[in-house]
């Protein structure tokens, strides 16, 4: 059987290879639509997303706007319920979406080694530590840049040398750049000594997160700048809003590239089966049953879209391991990925879509009426 289908698809080399061109493409463009909601799931949930509070100013919403004291860590560590208090400056050089943001967190360098999830690929945590301009650069923004250890990096105001580049388990941390809190607070023309952008609460194990974001802004509303604390998370989706509804559209965007797939191959089938289909009255007549004239038709569907669909998933897995592809507002950054699931995801699709495709022609294929199909010049 396998013979069979394979030279009747070798038969058709330039509509199989159209067929099977057009079903990559279309699962390429799904896998990449799908990359961009793993990357937002990845970066709304989650215990990081859950477990941690950002405390920021009220009604502000771009990172330049919010400018809090730096001693609010000092009352938020009182708080009952709180772990640690990390005071973070933010600056980036665009707050509306973008492909190529550049984002910074200036913050304590021991801090950022105790809390954050990332490992230095090259450089090291001393020199971070001890240059007052040195930053640390997440893998993406130097795949990017092209930036490597010793390298002067300026943008804006703002020019660091690299002390390092690192990998984390979190993609959003690869797209960002860690300096000292110092750095960014006297750099010429941000202005924010002893202010920062927003504070990162850590929180105990039994805490319960919304109760202690209640606490930490009643705590803070008589201080001289009012604050609105939530979960991470929710902070970051409600930032990233404008982006979340996109992406939201752009799922349905996947959607119609499986419909097209199922379009296509269904479409290429029903050509292939009208072509034989004196030679399918044939094989009837010699013996063959429905059900196995079926099932070739079925195989040729199915084929057609696993090597067209796999082979697109592959090309955009690789396009997304290679690019460090991310797009970000208002300072955080949502990050593609490839991922197991995603490749998983794409070749599921591509079987489903490929037997589903086939149905209609395998049944056409295994009903032909033998006698006016052999008249059939």
């Amino acid at each position: 059987m396998t013979s069979y289908v394979l030279k009747t698809l070798w038969r058709h080399r330039t509509r199989t290879l159209l067929t099977v061109t057009g079903a990559a493409v279309a699962m390429f463009v799904f896998c990449f639509v799908g990359s961009v909601q793993e990357g937002l799931n990845r970066l709304t949930t989650g215990a990081d997303a859950d477990r941690s509070l950002i405390v920021f100013q009220e009604n502000r919403f771009c990172p330049t706007t919010s400018r809090l004291p730096e001693d609010y860590a000092s009352r938020i560590r009182e708080v009952a319920g709180v772990r640690d208090v990390m005071p973070i400056q933010v600056w980036t050089n665009n707050c509306r979406a973008s492909l190529d943001i550049v984002v910074f967190n200036g913050a304590n360098p021991a801090q950022i080694q105790k809390t954050r999830p990332i490992k230095l690929t090259s450089g090291n945590w001393q020199q971070f530590a001890a240059q007052r301009d040195a930053a640390i650069v997440g893998r993406n923004v130097a795949q990017r840049r092209g930036l490597e250890t010793g390298d002067q990096f300026s943008i804006g105001d703002i020019s660091v040398k690299v002390a390092g580049v690192f990998e984390s388990t979190v993609p959003s941390e690869e797209n960002l750049i860690y300096t000292s809190l110092a750095f960014l607070q006297y750099t010429r023309g941000l202005d924010a000594a002893g202010l920062v952008t927003q504070h990162e609460v850590l929180l105990e194990h039994d805490a319960d997160p919304d109760r202690v974001a209640s606490e930490i802004d009643a705590t803070l509303r008589a201080g001289s700048v009012a604050t609105t604390t939530r979960r991470k998370g929710a902070f970051q989706a409600s930032t990233l809003s404008d982006l979340v509804d996109l992406i939201g559209f752009a799922h349905w965007l996947g959607y119609a590239c499986v419909g097209l797939v199922l379009s296509l191959v269904a479409t290429t089938t029903v050509m292939s089966v009208q072509d034989r289909i004196k030679e399918y009255a044939v094989l009837q007549t010699i013996g063959v049953r429905p059900m196995r004239t079926m099932r070739l038709v079925l195989a040729e569907s199915t084929i057609l879209c696993l090597v067209g669909g796999i082979a697109g998933t592959l090309l955009a897995l690789t396009a997304l391991g290679i690019g460090g592809f991310a797009i970000g507002a208002e300072g955080a950054t949502i990050a593609f990925r490839p991922s197991l699931g995603l490749a998983i995801t794409g070749t599921i699709v591509s079987l489903v879509v490929g037997v589903v495709a086939g149905l209609a022609p395998a049944i056409q294929a295994a009903t032909v009426p033998i006698v006016n199909s052999l008249r059939q010049s």
